[in-house]
């Protein structure tokens, strides 16, 4: 089924893709559709049309510029078409390009067992792209399909995965090993460019891997960027949902926090007293 402008920008707008609208404005002379006519470009696909043949070409070449850019903008160009276009209609039309920048959060999640079950049908409600990783193809649900922004990767060395994510990207950890956990956050904590990264876990847990951290050359600056006990008020519930609810408010209150460009900075929490005492 064919998608129009309309139904792509909204479909764009939810999953939080980032797509350029073009516009026919002032239109002159003979040209292929009329004023008003629009359609939507996205790094992946072109929904309807403005009229085909080159004129539609330099539009779409644009477009993917202004895409590259990672910016919200607008502007008009005037194209003349016959000549200079190749388009024996003559007349002339100018484009108004609205980009939208890409506005979901890219997460990584790490684990397939009970709590990684439970959240992540939360995540995949949200405008986000997930990719979830896990070591064991069996511990994945079989009703996946039905969410479109969520890419399984089953690989026998899961940290090899956070080398395909973009920079201020969110991990999120809770494999079914311990030392799994560990090299993971080494590997993200070296990259030095995620958005978040939380581990799940006890205090007890937190303060042994702060050890390792220390030992294994991570600074105290890029530990207290870390996230553990994971979750808002991470004590207050033991089950997988309570949980995976903890986490993905956290998660959300980190990229809205983000997208309003009205940072606060957070209270000293149970990481960053841990680490403090163990810094002494």
């Amino acid at each position: 089924m064919k998608i129009n402008w309309s139904r792509a920008a909204y479909q764009a707008d939810k999953m939080g893709t980032a797509y350029v609208i073009a516009t026919l404005i002032g239109v002159t002379g003979s040209t292929p559709r009329n004023s008003g006519t629009k359609m939507v470009i996205t790094e992946d696909g072109i929904f309807d049309t403005i009229g085909g043949g080159h004129l539609e070409h330099k539009v779409i070449k644009r477009a993917n510029e202004l895409l590259k850019k990672e910016k919200s903008c607008q502007e008009m160009e005037h194209f003349q078409l016959g000549i200079h276009l190749d388009q024996c209609c003559g007349g002339s039309a100018n484009i108004l390009f609205e980009c939208f920048e890409e506005t979901c959060a890219n997460i990584m999640l790490f684990g397939a067992g009970h709590v990684g079950q439970a959240l992540l049908p939360i995540l995949a409600s949200l405008p986000c792209k997930i990719s979830w990783v896990d070591s064991r193809l069996d511990q994945f649900p079989e009703e996946l399909s039905v969410f479109d922004n969520v890419e399984i990767i089953v690989n026998k060395n899961p940290l090899e995965a956070v080398a395909s994510m973009p920079k201020n990207s969110y991990f999120i950890v809770m494999t079914h090993k311990h030392q799994m956990d560990f090299d993971i956050c080494v590997e993200v904590l070296k990259r030095n460019d995620h958005q978040y990264l939380g581990l799940i876990g006890s205090k007890t847990k937190w303060r042994r891997f702060v050890r390792r951290f220390i030992k294994n050359g991570i600074t105290e600056k890029q530990l207290k960027q870390m996230s553990c006990p994971i979750g808002f008020n991470a004590s207050a519930g033991k089950l997988p949902a309570e949980i995976a609810v903890s986490i993905a408010s956290e998660v959300i209150s980190k990229y809205s926090e983000e997208k309003s460009e009205n940072k606060k900075t957070r209270s000293e929490g149970v990481s960053r007293q841990i680490i403090s005492e163990l810094m002494k």
